[in-house]
């Protein structure tokens, strides 16, 4: 089993601490719209890149703990792969805790296995976590945002929506059939992107609480790997 270690800022009622965090177990969900009409809308965003619809839904993908990355910039292998805003959970010392992260995909791998462009590519997450006990009550209020920074250096909104559109943790879990065990961090699944899919040289990206009036954010360079 592999193992990284995360240095991440905690903050809960108030207060913040900081910790480093051993991470033992990575997971993906996908696919894992609440809405029948936009997991299609996703669902044939991705079958015209080539993926495969999926048999049933939500699909729980693995993902090598050592992906998990707070990292400013991330290498690739070509020009194919994107990000995708996505709530992250992370179990830690029995509470459960919520950050955001990004599923870096190669696309072009993506049309032949979903798996392998899932280990492919760095699993970026931001530093802080929320507890998911403050959020609960409002949990759909919370708001998700991705960006891109085009070629000509253009910031443009990428994806942009509530986490409404997405199973819900508790909901999530369920049909993942078990609690997460201790050190392991599942990707909650993503929004449709605004004008398709597209690789970029830069992806930011955030979770909005406008409840409590707060913002977990992060961001990093995409670089492919030298010729």
């Amino acid at each position: 089993m592999s193992h990284t270690t995360l240095k991440a800022i905690f903050e809960d009622g108030g207060s913040a601490r900081a910790q480093e965090v051993d991470l033992s177990c990575a997971i993906i969900a996908g696919w894992t719209g609440r809405d029948p009409a936009a997991l299609e809308k996703h669902i044939v965003e991705l079958e015209a890149l080539g993926v495969k619809r999926p048999p049933t839904t939500p699909v729980f993908y693995r993902v090598a703990a050592t992906r998990l990355t707070s990292n400013n910039a991330m290498e690739v292998t070509g020009p194919t792969s994107s990000g995708e805003v996505e709530f992250v959970m992370l179990q830690w010392q029995d509470r459960l805790w919520i950050g955001v992260g990004s599923d870096h995909t190669d696309r072009e791998a993506e049309t032949y296995d979903v798996t392998v462009s899932k280990q492919m590519c760095d699993k970026p997450v931001a530093a802080k976590f929320w507890a998911f006990d403050a959020v609960a009550a409002h949990w759909d209020q919370l708001q998700l945002r991705s960006y891109i920074i085009d070629g000509d250096g253009s910031r443009v909104l990428y994806q942009a929506g509530t986490v409404a559109g997405m199973l819900a943790p508790t909901d999530l879990l369920k049909k993942w059939g078990r609690p997460l065990a201790e050190g392991t961090l599942m990707f909650g699944g993503t929004l449709a992107a605004l004008g398709g899919i597209r690789p970029s040289r830069r992806f930011e990206y955030e979770i909005e609480d406008p409840v409590l009036g707060r913002t977990l954010s992060h961001g990093y360079d995409i670089v492919e790997i030298c010729q």
